[in-house]
């Protein structure tokens, strides 16, 4: 290695502690793959978790741009140098991964790859994932690997290590979709006991005042005030169970980390490509991130389901003195006016409400063939 022994050691404890920091399996990932590369002065660093399907689940990576990322397209199979490392969990270190015959080539947009470092994150005997990096940034003859037999030895610790970070963090996420599961049932034996009853009352005394309506109007009378009285305790024990649903997600992680999670989870659960990026906002007030939750959710619900879209996307991002939130997707559109007109509001006015309860605004655009775009601004973040 370039490093003496204490820049090495102070470099590999920062990588260990940086990966603990993080639950969220995404930034896990992400942390690995920032920490090996910087560590062993690569250009490239990668990691691929693969799915049941011959694919990757999640692939993160460090030294492309987001604009050389998208350009790239889809996520690679397991094929090739990257199926061995997952299959035959080995570790592989060449001089030019453009001459292995195992090499499959890559997209026009790929950056070259030479020399190549790559090895299994292993828990036992189950492979969590494969972990490479390639060009060394080091002079090295034509043909030679700049990856060293101590490079090799130091990722498989930062590998190691990495399993263990992985691994708590996918326990962490389990264990918060339980909790999340249990105080939704919690809610509902609430729902069933609180507004069940009112609403069986409510039906009750309707039965009661249509009955009484011809021979006693006023004994009618009565029962219908009752009605609405009742009626009214429903939709308060109906909004307060409602406001109880704020996600435990979002208390614990924050917005950004909420809407990353939910995302994915989407984009894996429909056929549509549904797509995440947040730049520098900070934490909001709980109503403001709350309220960009539900909006975020709502337009989603609407691109998923009726508009058709090939591609959702939700950027979260500062604007001067704000935060912005917006979903677009390059779905059929609407026209706003007609949907207005047909009383149709495909949740449009919850959207609006919430915004303007935060003291924040909602702007919808889109038209009929060119897709939608919704955008919420809040102040602050």
């Amino acid at each position: 290695m370039s490093h003496g022994p204490r820049s090495g050691l102070t470099a590999v404890s920062s990588a260990l502690l940086a990966m603990s920091r993080h639950l969220e399996v995404r930034d896990v990932l992400k942390t690995i793959v920032a920490s090996a590369r910087e560590l062993l002065d690569a250009q490239y660093a990668a990691l691929g978790v693969p799915d049941d399907h011959g694919g990757f689940a999640q692939f993160v990576v460090d030294g492309v741009s987001d604009e050389q990322w998208k350009a790239i397209g889809p996520l690679p199979r397991q094929h090739g140098i990257l199926a061995a490392m997952l299959h035959e969990a080995t570790p592989e270190r060449l001089g030019d991964v453009r001459k292995d015959p195992r090499f499959g080539g890559w997209p026009s947009a790929h950056p070259d790859l030479v020399d190549f470092l790559g090895l299994p994150i292993r828990d036992g005997d189950e492979v969590l994932g494969a972990l490479f990096l390639a060009n060394k940034s080091c002079a090295k003859p034509e043909g030679t690997c700049g990856f060293t037999q101590d490079d090799e030895e130091l990722l498989g610790i930062l590998a190691q290590h990495a399993a263990i970070a992985l691994t708590n963090a996918r326990l962490y996420e389990r264990s918060r979709e339980l909790t999340i599961a249990e105080e939704r049932s919690r809610l509902a034996h609430e729902l069933h006991d609180a507004v069940s009853q009112k609403l069986f009352s409510l039906r009750l005394t309707a039965q009661a005042a249509a009955t009484l309506v011809d021979r006693d109007p006023t004994r009618a009378k009565g029962e219908l005030h009752q009605v609405a009285t009742l009626a009214a305790e429903a939709a308060d024990e109906l909004r307060a169970a409602v406001v109880e649903l704020r996600p435990a997600a979002l208390e614990e992680d924050g917005l950004v980390a909420t809407l990353r999670t939910q995302i994915q989870v989407l984009d894996r659960a429909h056929g549509a490509r549904v797509t995440f990026t947040g730049r520098g906002v900070k934490a909001l007030p709980a109503a403001q991130e709350e309220a960009m939750l539900r909006v975020a959710q709502e337009a989603l619900h609407n691109a998923l389901r009726h508009s058709g879209a090939d591609h959702v996307d939700v950027t979260l991002h500062r604007r001067g003195s704000g935060t912005v939130l917006r979903i677009t997707d390059d779905g059929g559109g609407f026209d706003p006016r007609t949907v207005r007109r047909a009383g149709r509001h495909l949740g449009l006015v919850s959207m609006r409400d919430r915004a303007s309860g935060t003291g924040g605004r909602l702007t919808v655009r889109s038209a009929p063939g060119e897709g939608t775009t919704i955008e919420m601004e809040v102040p602050g973040g």
